[in-house]
């Protein structure tokens, strides 16, 4: 079993909300575990896989997982490096408010349909807001509960998240280029070499990835640096080098970039996040 750590960020009538840190030790399945409240879970680092009966996802910072109150789950980390998350535990009387009617069932309780969603930049915005604002401090109880509606909101509108719908064998496809993805997010990878890794032409690869997750390959791998980014930001005071680090040509391309995405430059996000070191 993998070894975890768990810190309770806040906890109120509206909210529960843990930070879930896991090594990876545990490269295959775990034991099974089931939850005893319904929670959505944003990996911020990291990547995962989840296992419900024969249904297997990856997780990482382009998704957010529903995790249903006494559903069984299994946990295996496939490339090494660990995983953390942010997860959050609404009241159910407002999750069912929130909750598109589409999404989820009622029989024999409060579910979501689907294991899994992808999200946008600004909810990985938000994702990162809410944690370094917990883990600072500086995130008053009421800001804290309002993002965190805010992004369950989010996380669920149809115009800005979108289901995971595929044959079984292409988003096994696709989940593997993931993964290749995710075992080195500084590396320029070429086309050619995430073909070889998963064992088809890169004109297959390219269009069942668009096919499948509604954006190309290219921008994928840009979107998990970026979330990378937003996860470091409070540790680095040269964001030259991180950027470097995350395998940007340049600071104007990272910087370029992550405006594009969340709307700010990283030293903007800085600031607004109060990441800035005295």
């Amino acid at each position: 079993m993998s070894q975890f750590s768990t810190a309770l960020l806040l906890k109120t009538k509206t909210v529960t909300i843990r930070d879930v840190v896991c090594n990876g030790e545990c490269r295959h399945k775990s034991d099974e575990e089931c939850t005893h409240k319904t929670s959505l879970v944003y990996p911020y680092r990291g990547v995962f896989m989840r296992h419900v009966g024969r249904n297997d996802t990856v997780a990482e910072a382009n998704q957010m997982l529903f995790f249903n109150a006494g559903q069984g789950y299994r946990i295996s980390h496939p490339i090494e490096g660990g995983d953390a998350c942010i997860d959050l535990a609404i009241d159910e009387s407002m999750l069912e408010e929130l909750a598109p009617k589409e999404q989820v069932q009622r029989d024999p309780a409060f579910s979501f349909r689907r294991q899994r969603r992808r999200i946008d930049p600004r909810a990985q915005a938000l994702v990162a807001l809410l944690r370094h604002g917990l883990v600072r401090n500086v995130a008053e109880t009421l800001e804290a509960e309002t993002l965190a509606l805010t992004l369950v909101r989010r996380s669920l509108g149809e115009r800005t998240s979108h289901a995971a719908g595929a044959s079984v064998g292409r988003q096994k496809l696709v989940d593997r280029a993931k993964l290749v993805l995710s075992s080195d997010l500084a590396r320029r990878w070429t086309l050619g070499e995430i073909a070889s890794e998963v064992g088809v032409s890169p004109v297959y690869l390219t269009q069942v990835f668009q096919q499948v997750e509604a954006t190309p390959l290219y921008r994928y791998q840009l979107r998990l640096r970026l979330a990378r980014a937003l996860d470091l930001l409070g540790q680095y005071d040269d964001l030259t080098a991180l950027g470097l680090d995350l395998g940007f040509s340049s600071h104007s391309h990272f910087s370029a970039s992550f405006k594009q995405a969340y709307g700010q430059t990283p030293a903007e996000f800085q600031r607004s996040a109060q990441l800035r070191r005295r």
